[in-house]
């Protein structure tokens, strides 16, 4: 399941930053405070809509928790409570509500002028979350699939430096059609190329200097995985450098193919036109 916390806002690639070269009191504590809702509330409240659960319960509710209370023992220099004026502060004669708050609890950051012993750390809360799932289900190796990932490769090459990160692409105008009909993305086929037109934008930007050559990257289509899976299958096993294996899962034409007649010609026209510079760029005519 997507667990989004890597990469996310509030996740762990704004906290690497605002904990060492956007590093000021104040920003040091909006990291943590917002990386403690996302991991403590949204992700715990959260259940997947296709699984059923929360990210807790997908990765183990100890390895979860031991990973995430170990985190603020590592990145909590201290913490103090600020006052905080009432409504009426400044007229001695008004008392303070019953329920209104006095004080604030700031929580103050560790600065790490070593960047790397920061992300030592992080690494450390995946190898316990992630391993530790991995481990009770007899498996070497995990996998972590939130789509904006794709958008923060560098920031995953340093905190997995051995990580294989596969993109498994789609022909923009079916990704276009299958965001219409989600309820997280505009409905309206103008809504969603401008929700997308940046991302593949920024996507080819990237992809055009970033020498993946020299990664542990593999890119595939979706609609050859389902033309012939148990061939693209060994293909893309080999370049993850695992060993092959008849997976319960597939790739299906028919869960690809579906979205093909659901534009009339005219609004596909229109996504051809707008996207017209990414098509071909994402090896699609």
């Amino acid at each position: 399941m997507e667990t989004r916390f890597l990469v996310d806002p509030g996740g762990f690639r704004d906290l690497a930053d605002a904990l060492t070269i956007r590093y000021d009191p104040y920003a040091g504590d909006d990291a943590l405070r917002r990386l403690s809702d996302l991991l403590t509330v949204r992700l715990v409240r959260g259940k997947d809509h296709d699984r059923g659960h929360t990210v807790p319960e997908a990765i183990g509710e100890r390895h979860y928790w031991d990973a995430v209370g170990r985190l603020w023992t590592e990145l909590v220099a201290g913490t103090f409570d600020e006052f905080v004026p009432g409504a009426g502060f400044g007229h001695a004669d008004r008392a303070a509500g019953p329920f209104e708050q006095q004080s604030r609890r700031r929580v103050m950051a560790r600065h790490f002028s070593d960047r790397g012993e920061l992300v030592a750390i992080l690494r450390r809360a995946l190898d316990t979350m992630f391993g530790g799932a991995a481990a009770d289900a007899g498996k070497l190796t995990w996998c972590e699939k939130t789509p904006f990932n794709l958008l923060c490769m560098d920031f995953l090459w340093e905190l997995v430096p051995e990580a294989t990160i596969v993109h498994i692409k789609r022909h923009p105008v079916a990704v276009v059609a299958s965001h219409v009909d989600q309820p997280w993305a505009p409905s309206t086929v103008d809504g969603v190329l401008a929700w997308l037109k940046p991302v593949y934008d920024r996507w080819l930007a990237w992809k055009a200097t970033a020498g993946l050559g020299a990664r542990r990257y593999v890119e595939l289509r979706a609609e050859d995985l389902a033309a012939d899976w148990p061939a693209q299958r060994k293909a893309l096993f080999a370049g993850v450098g695992v060993d092959d294996f008849a997976t319960t899962s597939t790739f299906r034409a028919r869960s690809l193919d579906h979205r093909d007649g659901q534009f009339d010609s005219g609004t596909r026209a229109l996504i051809e036109r707008t996207l017209g510079d990414v098509i071909p760029r994402m090896g699609y005519t």
